[in-house]
């Protein structure tokens, strides 16, 4: 277990879907190596989400294609469909900053994340926080999913947001910890699998 101050994060050069156990580094908040390889310098701002959010324990951020392209358009990712539930009320940087240096990344990107479990960056890609990893990889999945489906429906003319009241009551019943963990163990199994394609 880390202690207090520490975090493990993906050693440099790997992407998301090579993440393992063993390619993970134990880093202080300088983002110095304490066990493992070469940390990832692009992580340095998941420092500044930690300090300012208890509740967050594991934090994925990634270019994934179609949240990258949603991000591209100026719009934020939409309830408009029962699988994205569970992104209501993702927060939105409408705005890049241009490539922001060391801290600054951490103030503008905390900032605009505010209380919510997920972020689109505009002109960059998406963020979702957990309070376990199983959790951020959960809301990491279904983002880049919901970014899909909002682009192919605006490409089709549109598209109707859920209701607020329903949408978070939808959220609230997907991110309960025995469905996260059981879409988590589901994923694990296809990994597993001979002839795998992953989540």
């Amino acid at each position: 277990m880390p202690q207090p101050g520490t975090w493990w994060t993906l050693q440099f050069a790997y992407g998301f879907e090579e993440a393992t156990a063993q390619r993970m580094v134990l880093v202080d908040e300088d983002l110095r190596p304490l066990q493992g390889g070469r940390p990832n310098p692009g992580t340095r701002f998941h420092i500044w989400i930690y300090r300012k959010r208890p509740d967050v324990n594991a934090i994925i951020h990634t270019h994934a294609p179609y949240a990258s392209a949603l991000a591209a358009t100026g719009q934020p990712l939409k309830t408009i469909h029962m699988d994205s539930a569970m992104l209501h009320g993702t927060a939105h940087l409408a705005e890049w900053p241009g490539v922001p240096v060391a801290d600054d990344e951490g103030r503008i990107i905390s900032a605009a994340l505010g209380d919510a479990r997920t972020i689109l960056l505009a002109n960059h890609g998406l963020l979702a926080t957990g309070t376990c990893v199983e959790q951020a990889a959960y809301l990491a999945v279904f983002f880049e999913r919901a970014a899909r489906m909002q682009l192919r429906a605006m490409a089709a003319g549109g598209f109707n947001e859920v209701k607020p009241e329903l949408a978070a009551e939808a959220r609230d019943f997907l991110l309960q910890p025995s469905i996260v963990r059981a879409t988590f163990a589901y994923w694990l199994r296809r990994a597993d699998a001979p002839s795998a394609a992953g989540p």
